[in-house]
């Protein structure tokens, strides 16, 4: 699975990203909204759960390359989460700080988005975050998705976003 951007690569992860990804999944920064940064054995866990989600599922979080250089600056793709007690498809993401506020993640969630109505016969897809993340919250709302809802899942107030494939059909003028 490769889906193309108008700068980004989107592809399934390899164990030779561990490198890159260990770089930003053990970044205090980064993981802020995280409970902890994570240790090798974490990035080791995170990359087999991305490729046994394509296995079981058919799509997962995937690697994002810059087209121009192939430098790897992060992931973004499609998981089942459990949100509020219920297994939803939810778009997530994590760009490099190097990487951050030059509008890397929501053209890449936008292509997800794209991707999961294309091939998938979800009737919406979700994003879920903390109530602080206003930089995650942001994105969710400029690829079309409303604030649904806002609760604890027992350790921190989150918000839901969701965007139907009736609203996206309409923002596409289809």
């Amino acid at each position: 699975m490769v889906i193309e951007t108008k700068r980004l690569v989107i592809r399934e992860y390899t164990v030779e990203d561990f490198d890159a990804l260990y770089e930003i999944l053990s970044d205090g920064e980064t993981m802020k909204y995280y409970p902890k940064p994570y240790d090798e054995k974490g990035v080791r866990r995170w990359i087999d759960w991305c490729m046994d989600s394509y296995r079981q599922h058919g799509f997962g979080l995937w690697a994002l390359e810059l087209k121009e250089t192939g430098a790897f600056i992060g992931d973004c793709g499609i998981s089942m989460q459990k949100i509020d007690g219920e297994w939803l498809p939810e778009i997530g993401y994590h760009i490099h700080k190097q990487y951050w506020r030059q509008g890397y993640a929501k053209e890449a969630c936008a292509a997800v988005k794209d991707w999961l109505f294309e091939n998938t016969p979800f009737d919406a897809v979700y994003s879920y975050m903390n109530c602080e993340n206003i930089a995650s919250w942001a994105t969710a709302a400029s690829n079309g998705m409303t604030r649904l809802k806002a609760y604890h899942n027992g350790e921190e107030a989150l918000y839901v976003y969701r965007i139907t494939r009736d609203e996206w059909l309409e923002a596409k003028g289809t």
